[in-house]
């Protein structure tokens, strides 16, 4: 069994999955409350799974970008649980959970997810042998400037405001907006990521894991 968790911004998630099917699943959106909010929850699924901590082999994690704060929460208490119950870790970047539920197409794909102070981290993705694949490097941006720099039909996911999913809908030519629901970062894609990576033997060291954050004139983008 495999316990998976992203709280690399506000919309946080949890899943249990043994590889065959996702034995639960939670999403939801905390104000800044990461720390208080995140026991009782991984608690709470894993009574209404009828499992406990033994039953889990491996843990899966969201490494970022994101928020500076809910990254280091959420990693905490990943690299806790590791420790204490000997389970081994795999680091699952976050735009790589909101690339591979996109549908594959001849365009490219630009992931984004929230880092803060009116800014997104974004990452272009091409298709490759029908998967998707990070291309060039993470960089910050905002909204608008996203939207100014496409000038070729590209498919744009990640989470957006409504205000900003319609400035990004005016440039519909170029700009093709996934739909809300493939917006969402669902943890148990994270869990099945993470999982394939186990199975090839592919999991961190806890204790030097760490997040990915986005970096504005050489400080963490909070």
């Amino acid at each position: 069994m495999l316990l998976a968790m992203d709280t690399s911004t506000a919309q946080v998630g949890m899943a249990l999955y043994d590889g065959l099917q996702v034995l639960g699943e939670m999403t939801w959106t905390t104000r800044q409350h990461h720390t208080t909010e995140l026991a009782p929850a991984l608690s709470g699924l894993l009574t209404r799974s009828g499992l406990t901590m033994d039953n889990v082999s491996a843990l899966g994690v969201a490494i970022g970008p994101g928020s500076f704060t809910s990254l280091r929460v959420g990693l905490s208490l990943v690299k806790g649980l590791a420790l204490a119950c000997h389970l081994p870790v795999i680091g699952i970047p976050t735009l790589d959970i909101i690339a591979a539920v996109q549908p594959v197409g001849d365009y490219p794909l630009m992931a984004v997810v929230r880092a803060g102070r009116a800014r997104i981290a974004l990452r272009r993705y091409e298709c490759l042998k029908g998967k998707w694949l990070a291309q060039g490097e993470l960089r910050g941006a905002t909204v608008d400037e996203l939207a100014d720099e496409i000038e070729s039909p590209t498919y744009v996911a990640g989470e957006f405001t409504s205000e900003e999913r319609g400035r990004l809908a005016r440039k519909r030519v170029n700009v093709l907006l996934a739909p809300p629901l493939q917006c969402v970062r669902r943890p148990s894609v994270l869990a099945d990521l993470a999982w394939a990576r186990w199975q090839e033997n592919q999991a961190s060291d806890a204790a030097s894991l760490a997040p990915i954050y986005l970096h504005v004139a050489g400080t963490p983008n909070l």
